[in-house]
């Protein structure tokens, strides 16, 4: 059974209280100042991981802004840890950056490892200028990476950065909503990449050329075809749900799409 996860970059405007006024890294900014203290670090992550539970999500992916390994310390994770078996709710990846050093990476796949999951769905500067490494230390900690499609306008040019090698350690993060974004068709996207595809961040946005998202079918994406065409393709993997918005609070808009994801999952 596909398991449905809550992204938590969804709250990247939160620790703005829904403000943000420059753009996404002041979000990504806020939320590592935000979470970084470690005196107020199990307040402030269990406030996040209650309001996941208390929308029916049992599993959610960690975006690093959140923990992020370049300041996480053991205790960091450790609380972390604890407060997700508490909950009952299962990392099914990190998500964002990785790094571009093997050391930044490294300490990525060690958070990884601590969170009892295996996707690392994102980027990192080691698959241009060290990929021999970058699988090496993949393989080392029995993980997966996932390249997720930004600038990428097409499938074929993210097959093209991932490469045909490796494919045990090597895939693709697909993000339905970029692929919006670039007008490219997301669910014949998603029938190129089928062999390779690692993970899904289930995203729409409102129109071509633009990345607001919005609610499930509100957009441009075509998530109930999206959707068909995972299970035409038979994906089994986890749906993240992705929903960004920087100025109001997305917690009604993800428990609809959650519903929908469900209906079209069963349907």
């Amino acid at each position: 059974m596909t398991t449905i996860s809550f992204m938590t970059a969804n709250y990247v405007a939160r620790p703005v209280a829904y403000h943000m006024t420059d753009g996404w890294m002041q979000g990504d900014t806020a939320t590592n100042d935000y979470f970084k203290p470690i005196a107020t670090f199990a307040d402030r992550f269990d406030a996040y991981l209650a309001d996941i539970h208390a929308m029916g999500f049992a599993a959610l992916d960690i975006w690093i802004a959140i923990l992020n390994p370049l300041w996480a310390t053991p205790e960091h994770i450790q609380i972390a840890a604890e407060l997700l078996q508490k909950r009952q709710l299962q990392v099914v990846s990190l998500a964002g950056g990785f790094g571009n050093s093997l050391e930044d990476f490294e300490k990525t796949c060690q958070l990884a490892t601590a969170l009892n999951t295996r996707i690392l769905g994102g980027s990192t500067g080691l698959l241009h200028t060290n990929r021999t490494a970058l699988v090496a230390r993949l393989r080392h900690y029995g993980l997966v990476f996932g390249l997720e499609n930004h600038p990428e306008k097409s499938p074929e040019e993210l097959l093209q950065k991932i490469g045909d090698a490796d494919s045990d350690v090597m895939g693709a993060t697909v993000d339905t909503g970029w692929f919006g974004t670039h007008n490219m068709n997301a669910p014949q996207a998603l029938h190129a990449l089928a062999k390779r595809i690692l993970h899904v961040h289930l995203k729409d946005v409102k129109a071509p050329g633009g990345h607001e998202t919005c609610r499930y079918e509100s957009g441009c994406v075509g998530i109930a075809a999206c959707v068909q065409t995972l299970k035409d393709i038979g994906y089994t993997g986890a749906i993240s749900i992705e929903h960004e918005p920087e100025h109001f609070d997305p917690t009604e808009d993800v428990i609809a799409s959650f519903a929908a994801l469900k209906g079209w999952l069963t349907a």
